[in-house]
């Protein structure tokens, strides 16, 4: 069997499939809101139609020969529809042309061809309407059965033409639409005109509206596809563009950290790489522990601010080279409380405070300026008072050398459950007997990490 015999066998099954499926994509279209809404409603429409040029085909082959009442109209009123929904459907393909190329840059020369298809559907829609009164196009005879008139030719030559213009916009301006799309569009006015073409030789097939609803369920899937690939190429812009906005922020973090942590070491001149040091051992306490990546990056920039407070402490009292006096000893138990009123102000990283507020607790509840207990304390800030505790130890002060890492160790067993939280202080225990060379010490200056 020929494919001309077979839709002839089954054609009245097939337009029944094919509506039913156009009907599915028309409620479909209608409820995606990613599509734009001019573009939502043209291609709504162009299902819609499809539907109903084939189920109104379908009635006309089913009613055709009935000398019933309801077969004059239904016949009638079906054929009408059928030519008229042809050319309404190449009206929407031509509105379908108008959005995709609109807002692409193009200068609106092509739009006069795609004008002149409108004025053309308004045409091929009069002489249709005039041909209900003069039988230009078909009559119907006693038995209530179609025939076509001499002029049907003209109702193939509106649509011909209307093809022939949207083709040579689509080849001309192919480089803006996607290769689907342009193929969609290419086949959608080149099946029908094959399918139309056949048609004038075989009687009683509908090749043109099958082929053109077939070509239209092909343009609205190539029109997802197309969507999908806009949306999400659109979605990679917006995740480049959010990346790069927050690794500029990060930058401007780091660069701020970093001009306040060269402020800080400029006010002590025996403490240099202090706050560096602390914020590496101090991250190294928290790998060590496990702790996630993103804890340990926060508490290596609170490490790094722990001691912003003493921006406000005097220069002779941070660099007095003799002991403190008691009241020099009280304004520099102040600097936590500075350092937490200067970093307060930085709202989205609450977490800095916690450093500088604290790192002077005890874990006996014997520190300063709060004195807090064991868990009371901040988890970050019972890290940076070993990290910070272990550098004081082993760095170089003006009244004596680093000290052996024995001495050091063994004052970390010794204040572990005091002065140290016991869990980070045999953390801190772990790194040193892993550090044979005794690495970890003042000469181990920090690179310009921030």
């Amino acid at each position: 069997m020929s494919i001309v015999g077979f839709i002839s066998s089954y054609q009245l099954d097939i337009m029944l499939f094919l509506s039913g499926i156009c009907a599915i994509m028309t409620v479909m279209t209608a409820m995606t809101k990613s599509l734009a809404p001019s573009r939502r409603r043209v291609l709504a429409l162009l299902e819609l139609a499809a539907v109903l040029l084939l189920m109104f085909d379908r009635f006309a082959y089913l009613y055709r020969g009935d000398i019933s009442v309801t077969g004059y109209w239904v016949v009638r009123i079906s054929n009408f529809m059928v030519y008229y929904l042809t050319l309404y459907l190449m009206h929407e393909v031509t509105l379908y042309l108008i959005d995709l190329y609109s807002g692409k840059g193009i200068q609106q020369s092509f739009l006069r061809r795609l004008r002149f298809c409108e004025l053309l559907f308004v045409v091929g829609t009069v002489l249709l309407v005039v041909s209900q009164f003069t039988g230009l196009y078909y009559s119907f005879d006693e038995n209530n059965i179609y025939h076509r008139a001499p002029g049907n030719f003209i109702c193939f030559l509106i649509p011909l033409a209307i093809s022939f213009l949207q083709i040579s916009v689509v080849v001309q301006y192919r480089k803006y639409l996607s290769r689907p799309v342009v193929i969609s569009l290419m086949l959608n006015a080149i099946v029908p005109i094959i399918a139309s073409i056949i048609q004038l030789f075989v009687y009683g097939v509908s090749l043109t509206n099958i082929s053109i609803v077939g070509m239209v369920i092909i343009l609205h899937l190539n029109a997802l596809v197309d969507l999908n690939e806009e949306v999400e190429h659109a979605r990679q812009t917006e995740i480049t563009v959010y990346k790069e906005a927050r690794k500029k922020e990060h930058d401007l973090f780091k660069q701020t950290v970093g001009a306040l942590v060269n402020a800080i070491e400029a006010k002590d001149t025996y403490t240099n790489g202090h706050s560096h040091r602390v914020a590496m051992y101090s991250e190294r306490i928290a790998r060590r522990a496990g702790k996630s990546d993103e804890f340990c990056e926060e508490l290596h920039f609170t490490a790094l601010l722990h001691d912003v407070g003493k921006i406000g402490i005097d220069n002779s009292i941070i660099n007095k080279e003799g002991k403190l006096t008691a009241a020099e000893y009280d304004e520099i138990k102040q600097h936590p409380a500075m350092g937490s009123q200067i970093l307060s102000s930085i709202e989205q990283t609450p977490y800095l405070m916690t450093g500088a507020n604290y790192h002077h607790e005890r874990y006996d509840g014997k520190g300063y300026p709060k004195g807090l207990k064991g868990e009371e304390i901040p988890e970050m800030a019972r890290i940076i008072s070993v990290a910070d505790a272990y550098d004081a130890m082993t760095s170089k002060r003006s009244y004596r050398e680093p000290l052996p890492q024995s001495a050091v160790r063994a004052e970390l067993v010794k204040e572990r459950g005091k002065q140290f939280d016991p869990f980070y202080a045999d953390v801190m225990i772990r790194l040193m007997d892993a550090d044979d060379e005794y690495e970890m010490r003042e000469k181990e200056v920090s690179p310009d990490r921030v």
